[in-house]
C-alpha cells in the first residue's frame, strides 16, 4: 500500500513539474483565456494590447501583437509561449528561438473552444477548460434560442474606416468571428458573402446592400466606451445617406470595446451586446 501511494505521489509530482509555470501570451485573446482558466499567476508576459482582465495590464510587456520582441520574451525565461497561428505565420522569428511554442487558432467560435482546450491541456487544467467551454456554449445556445424566431435583420459591422469619413470601410465578412456573432445574435451579416473575413468595401456597396442595422467601431478600436458626442457624430456621418434603412430607422450604433474584436472567453457577452442592439426585447 505504501509503495502504491508513493508511486501515485511521484506520478502527480512529475505532472506538476511538467506543467508550465512561466507562460508568455502573444495576443489579447490568449491572455483572456489564461485568466479564464485561472492561470493568471503563471502569466510571465503579455502584449501592450492586453488590457483584460485589468490585472493583466500590470504584467511585463513583450511588445505589441504584430511585433513581439524576441529578446524580451527570452529574458522572461518562459517554459511556454502561446501564439496565434496567423501571427506565427507572419512573424517566423519566434519559431527559430527554440522556445516551447503552443500554436492556437481562435479566429472562429469553434476555434475559441479548441484554443481553450489546447491551453488547458498544455497547462494541466483540462477539466477547467471543459468547464469554460461548456459554460460559453450554454450561454450562446441560450441566446440563439431566444432570437430564433425574431426577424433576421441585415447587419453591417464596420471595424475600420478613414476617420471622419465613410471611406476605406472595413466590414466583417464571411468566416469572420464577428459574422458568427451577428448570426448568433439573431441577425444576418450584410457581407456574409465577402471573400475574406474582413473586407474592404465601398460606400456604394453598402448603399446597394442597404443594411437594417449599422454597428460602427471604425474610429474607436479601444477599450473604453463611447461618449454621447461620439455617438451623435457617427450617426450624423451615416446620416448623409438617408436612403439607408439603418439611417431611416435610427439604428446606427457607435461602439468601442475590445470585447468585439478579441475572440476569447467573453464571446457570449459580445454576442449579447450585439443582440441588445438588434433585438433588445430578447436580452432584457
Amino acid at each position: 500500500m505504501v509503495m502504491r501511494l508513493a508511486m501515485v505521489w511521484l506520478a502527480a509530482a512529475a505532472i506538476c513539474l511538467a506543467q508550465p509555470r512561466r507562460i508568455v501570451s502573444t495576443a489579447p485573446s490568449i491572455t483572456e483565456m489564461l485568466y479564464a482558466l485561472g492561470l493568471g499567476g503563471r502569466v510571465a508576459g503579455v502584449t501592450t494590447f492586453c488590457r483584460y482582465p485589468p490585472e493583466a495590464a500590470a504584467k511585463p510587456k513583450i511588445g505589441n501583437y504584430l511585433r513581439p520582441n524576441a529578446e524580451t520574451i527570452l529574458s522572461l525565461r518562459p517554459d511556454l509561449v502561446i501564439v496565434e497561428s496567423s501571427m506565427l505565420h507572419q512573424n517566423g522569428a519566434l519559431s527559430r528561438l527554440g522556445l516551447n511554442l503552443l500554436e492556437v487558432n481562435d479566429s472562429t467560435v469553434d476555434g475559441i473552444y479548441q484554443s481553450v482546450r489546447s491551453i488547458g491541456r498544455a497547462a494541466g487544467v483540462p477539466a477547467r477548460a471543459e468547464q469554460v467551454c461548456s459554460r460559453t456554449k450554454r450561454e450562446l445556445e441560450g441566446l440563439r434560442e431566444r432570437t430564433r424566431n425574431l426577424p433576421r435583420l441585415r447587419v453591417l459591422f464596420v471595424v475600420g474606416r478613414t476617420p471622419g469619413r465613410l471611406e476605406d470601410l472595413i466590414a466583417a465578412g464571411a468566416g469572420s468571428y464577428l459574422g458568427e456573432l451577428i448570426e448568433l445574435a439573431g441577425g444576418r451579416n450584410a457581407f456574409h458573402d465577402a471573400v475574406v473575413p474582413y473586407s474592404r468595401v465601398s460606400l456604394e456597396e453598402v448603399l446597394s446592400r442597404n443594411p437594417d442595422v449599422i454597428i460602427d467601431m471604425g474610429e474607436m478600436a479601444r477599450a473604453g466606451g463611447v461618449s454621447e458626442e461620439e455617438k451623435r457624430g457617427v450617426a450624423a456621418l451615416w446620416g448623409r445617406n438617408p436612403t439607408l434603412r439603418a439611417v431611416r430607422s435610427g439604428r446606427v450604433f457607435a461602439v468601442a470595446s475590445d470585447i468585439f474584436v478579441v475572440p476569447g472567453p467573453r464571446v457570449a457577452e459580445a454576442a449579447r451586446r450585439i443582440a441588445a442592439l438588434l433585438h433588445p426585447e430578447a436580452v432584457e
